[in-house]
């Protein structure tokens, strides 16, 4: 099976730099977000964004504070347990109120939209955000569910028999995004490479069995 690669390490880091501005011109700055990533790449992504927009406000605004950055684990929440085998639950940190907050959620693969269900009942135990927001590194369409990214990096049209493969310097070592064939029965879960994968995506924290490791089978995202 051969994978082509999509984006490069130079192609990742300016689409989350892209995101980061979008982000702070929805927002009109920074005051009263905060963002968490989704286990395990989307907080390594939601980290570089944080880093990013504090860099962007200090040079606006010299001594404005980076936005409050953490993670929000979504395992118990998937509507797909008894069908899927699952990782363990990795922490939830939270570390402002998000009560009155504009919560930004990142990911690295938006594919069925199970995972980002899973995601808002998981916030609403958290508290009452003021408005929820979604960072995608990729989207690769196939959704089951009403749900739209509100800041992209790149539109990846796939078939689901495709895997996405997403790796983080700061999971697997280096950047990239790979696109190849998948399993030969299209299954996704060892094919999705995100965390919001469905029967294709190979994104290491994959929907339907969120596997980490850098072959994220995106089988449910």
């Amino acid at each position: 099976m051969t994978a082509r690669t999509v984006l490069h390490q130079a192609d990742i880091a300016r689409a989350l730099t892209r995101i980061s501005h979008e982000i702070l011109e929805s927002n009109r700055g920074s005051g009263d977000l905060v963002v968490l990533g989704i286990p395990t790449r989307g907080v390594a992504l939601a980290e570089r964004i944080g880093a990013t927009i504090a860099r962007i406000e200090n040079g606006t605004a010299p001594g404005a504070d980076a936005p409050p950055v953490g993670a929000l684990d979504v395992t118990m929440y998937r509507d797909d347990l008894a069908k899927h085998p699952t990782r363990a639950p990795s922490p939830t940190s939270i570390p402002v109120s998000i009560d009155g907050k504009v919560v930004v959620l990142v990911d690295d693969v938006l594919f069925s939209g199970r995972t980002i269900r899973a995601a808002l009942d998981a916030l609403s135990d958290l508290g009452r955000p003021r408005a929820v927001r979604l960072a995608v590194l990729v989207d690769r369409g196939h959704r089951e569910f009403p749900i739209r990214a509100d800041f992209v990096g790149k539109n990846l049209p796939s078939s689901s028999r495709e895997r996405i493969n997403v790796r983080v310097t700061e999971v697997d070592g280096d950047d990239a995004v790979t696109i190849d064939d998948g399993e030969a029965d299209g299954v996704g879960g060892a094919g999705r490479s995100g965390s919001d994968t469905g029967a294709g995506r190979s994104g290491s924290d994959t929907d339907a069995d969120r596997s980490d490791g850098a072959g994220r089978g995106e089988a449910d995202a």
